[in-house]
């Protein structure tokens, strides 16, 4: 099967809406097409923080909302990352595309050089398809010669500060507690890309909400309207044990729960520093952070190292393979011209915020 076929076979035949949407990322335009408005809609006021005019050189992604497609097609499973259990994503190679089914939803994405599309109930599975319209960013960074990292990010005053940890780490629930300095802006929550130039190493961010466990917004003054005061108090008398590990999504609204212009998703900046969680919710010992060579602790980068996943699809056309193994000669050309920080010891969010601050903020 051919990718034109398969786009065929995605779009149905359907009226496309007349006006797209129009996302705009300095270099780069999404143009996001779809027979659905209140699809486009919704689209809309999710990337609200970016600029939405037509441009000249755009990346076209077309959106189709309908039911499940029984295509009767038998898809191969895409290996999951060490630790990961259940079956996630599930591919078909075509002769110049690839075709992935989400196991869990049954929506359908179509990923080649010519097509990108989505189908399904895609207003019902929204995140999933904010999830493909920044795989195509992520992969138009990459062929630039981004560095994909497993990473949030935000701006502390003039310094931008990544932050990693392994599975359960909390760098999403850390990212939150320092935009609590009114100087913050928030520049990604999951996939931080690096690029070195000649003086220093840049990183930018992909336009991609927060999305939190449940364990992250009951401990968030700020977050708590997320969850409504019944739930809430189900949560809060949960063990810290279960709750923590609880999978339940919020999407945060950054500009709405922290301020206008808190946000910027789409702009290199010189990387000051990375923290790499390594702490223990069972440790007593106070929170400590200290500078490393991450060329002398090579085992911290697995909290750093991410795989591009089955949307990847370089300048050739070529995707990569489930089993294709990560370089570290990357990422510590990369890191060992930035300070790494380590952080060990038993979980405090607040004591490390404080830390943070001092180090690259001040006092907010």
């Amino acid at each position: 099967m051919e990718s034109k076929t398969a786009a065929a076979l995605l779009i149905q035949e359907q009226a496309l809406c007349e006006a797209p949407l129009y996302l705009n990322l300095g270099e780069l335009t999404v143009t996001i097409k779809s027979n659905s408005r209140q699809l486009l809609n919704r689209l809309a006021d999710y990337f609200s923080h970016l600029p939405q005019q037509p441009a000249d050189d755009t990346l076209e992604i077309v959106a189709i909302e309908s039911d499940l497609l029984e295509t009767g097609i038998q898809f191969t499973d895409w290996k999951r990352e060490a630790g990961k259990t259940g079956r996630k994503d599930a591919y078909l190679e075509l002769s110049d595309g690839r075709l992935i089914l989400k196991v869990r939803t049954g929506m359908l994405f179509l990923q080649s050089r010519d097509h990108c599309v989505a189908a399904g109930p895609c207003l019902t599975y929204d995140n999933q398809l904010v999830n493909f319209i920044n795989s195509q960013i992520m992969n138009w960074l990459q062929n630039r010669h981004w560095l994909i990292c497993h990473a949030a990010a935000l701006m502390l005053a003039d310094n931008a500060v990544a932050v990693a940890g392994f599975s359960g780490g909390g760098k999403s629930t850390l990212m939150l507690h320092l935009m609590e300095h009114p100087e913050s802006r928030f520049l990604t929550n999951d996939r931080l890309f690096l690029r070195g130039s000649d003086e220093v190493v840049e990183a930018v961010g992909i336009p991609k909400l927060p999305r939190i466990n449940p364990g992250t917004v009951v401990n968030n003054p700020r977050l708590q309207a997320l969850i409504d005061e019944p739930r809430r108090s189900e949560l809060l008398a949960m063990p810290k044990q279960v709750l923590w590990e609880l999978e339940e999504k919020f999407d945060v609204d950054v500009e709405q729960f922290y301020g206008k212009g808190r946000i910027d998703t789409s702009t290199a900046v010189p990387l000051a520093g990375l923290i790499i969680l390594n702490w223990h919710r069972d440790s007593d010992q106070p929170v400590s952070i200290s500078q490393v060579s991450i060329s002398r602790r090579e085992e911290l980068l697995k909290a750093v190292m991410k795989s591009p996943g089955p949307f990847y699809q370089d300048r050739s056309g070529r995707f990569l393979q489930d089993e294709s193994p990560l370089a570290t000669e990357p990422y510590l050309a990369l890191l060992d011209r930035i300070p790494v920080y380590e952080v060990c010891g038993g979980l405090d969010f607040t004591a490390l915020t404080e830390l943070c601050f001092a180090k690259w903020g001040g006092r907010p």
